[in-house]
């Protein structure tokens, strides 16, 4: 009887010391990279971090007209030699990070319309309340 419970009380340790792990293998992960098109508009995202100062350094040179037309067609070339055209900040698309819908976002929360009105329904979105008159 006491091996049958000490062999009980060793299968029941060994479930709980190891439950977070069987658990943690059965919850969905969540990440931003939904589907094909949020993972190009992450990877724009970091390229525009990464060129930002150049690019806005080098298109401020390339519009001043104070200096020189020799001058501007050279940061011209040198914008079209160094900076990759995915930098431009008209490339990204404001997406649901939920969802990854590109149409009708609310900006602030960064989430779509659809996906707005049902967290606030549900008072998952602080600060937010549906409108009752």
């Amino acid at each position: 009887m006491a091996a049958i419970r000490n062999g009980l009380l060793m299968c029941s340790n060994f479930l709980s010391n190891n439950a977070n792990c069987i658990a943690y293998n059965l919850q969905q992960i969540r990440n931003n990279n939904i589907g094909r098109w949020m993972i190009r508009d992450n990877k724009r995202r970091k390229l525009i971090e990464k060129y930002a100062p150049d690019r806005l350094r080098l298109v401020a040179m390339k519009r001043n007209d104070i200096l020189p037309a020799e001058f501007r067609e050279i940061v011209g070339k040198e914008i079209d030699e160094k900076i990759p055209r995915q930098t431009a900040l008209r490339q990204i698309t404001a997406r649901c990070i939920l969802t990854s819908r590109p149409r009708g976002n609310v900006l602030r929360w960064r989430i779509s319309r659809i996906m707005f009105r049902h967290l606030a329904d549900y008072n998952k979105l602080s600060g937010v309340q549906r409108a009752i008159w």
